[in-house]
């Protein structure tokens, strides 16, 4: 179900940088032969670059690369390297005698988990591009997941580890959907295909898990301080349908509701919820756009529960895959 991930979305290729000693990192898509791209920020606390010229008013019509980094607003940096590394091809548009690639990219935010002063740069980034591949997509603890965590209604030291996920859908014909999400939030993450809970707040033994949803409604429920803009979820759906502007934003604005599947609950005023759209246009004629609206959503969520289910412990922050015997509880302890 998974295969390639995103990558099987012909026309792209994934790379990552990871630094697990200072937990971060940073991952990049590549699309050297140009997409069509679009962007929607549903959080409150976004970190992006170049978004608004995904606008579908706005002139350029191709993205060459979206840069999915850690760093906070420090990692927005990192881009210059992926731009750097795209320009040494010659690959961009041609510009009052230049050429300049187009990469739109979004951070989260992993400061503090091992290190606040190391974050990717422009060098990091170059990595992640010289590293990318058509081929198979690590997930987990890489890339810009290495830093990530969820599940932090009741704190940091409650969480679990986050991470990145791919996944992707063959709807037949030639058509095909993909997603790549890193995941960094205040909610826990629910498996939409099972409604089993993924990831949930840990209770004081260290294993229990608690449903984020029930939790934050309770009446006696007291919000961790601090934590506020500490989070994010960020990702890139992707097609190879042959897609206008307006469709790709369009479809980046549908891939929330894949985030919103997985992460219970998505969007709040700490996360800054951002998803960029991809067409590749390798597959030429008409598409229904409810059938890719429809894959989209479920490929997110699916790629937001394989970045919980493949990470691993970092910083003295427990992978799901890593508590003893988890058991879960709907309802939070009074």
């Amino acid at each position: 179900m998974n295969g390639h991930g995103i990558t099987a979305v012909t026309g792209l290729r994934v790379g990552h940088y990871t630094d697990r000693q200072n937990a971060t990192g940073c991952t990049v898509v590549m699309c050297e032969d140009g997409a069509v791209g679009g962007v929607d920020v549903r959080g409150s606390a976004p970190g992006t670059r170049e978004t608004d010229l995904l606008a579908p008013t706005a002139m350029i019509d191709s993205v060459h690369a979206v840069l999915l980094t850690g760093g906070s607003a420090f990692g927005l940096a990192a881009a210059t390297g992926v731009a750097s590394y795209l320009e040494d091809k010659g690959v961009g548009i041609q510009f009052g005698g230049a050429i300049i690639p187009i990469v739109p990219a979004a951070v989260l935010f992993d400061l503090g988990l091992v290190s606040a002063s190391v974050r990717p740069g422009p060098a990091e980034a170059r990595l992640a591009c010289a590293a990318a591949s058509s081929g198979f997509v690590t997930e987990g603890s890489v890339g810009a997941g290495t830093g990530a965590t969820a599940a932090k209604l009741l704190g940091r030291h409650r969480c679990v580890k986050g991470g990145i996920g791919t996944a992707s859908l063959d709807l037949g014909d030639g058509l095909v959907v993909g997603a790549i999400v890193a995941v960094n939030a205040v909610g826990g993450v629910v498996d939409p295909d099972t409604a089993e809970i993924v990831a949930g707040p840990l209770a004081d033994d260290g294993v229990t898990m608690f449903d984020s949803v029930s939790l934050i409604t309770d009446p006696g429920f007291v919000e961790a301080r601090p934590g506020t803009g500490e989070n994010t979820t960020i990702g890139v759906v992707a097609t190879n349908a042959d897609l206008s502007k307006a469709q790709a934003n369009k479809l980046a604005s549908v891939a929330h509701d894949g985030l919103a599947l997985a992460v219970r609950p998505a969007h709040l005023m700490s996360d800054g919820d951002t998803l960029f759209a991809l067409a590749t246009r390798k597959r030429r004629g008409e598409v229904s756009m409810n059938r890719l609206c429809a894959a989209a959503a479920v490929c997110v969520s699916r790629a937001v529960v394989r970045g919980i289910q493949q990470a691993t412990g970092i910083g003295g922050v427990k992978s799901v895959s890593e508590l003893t015997e988890p058991e879960i509880e709907i309802e939070p302890e009074t």
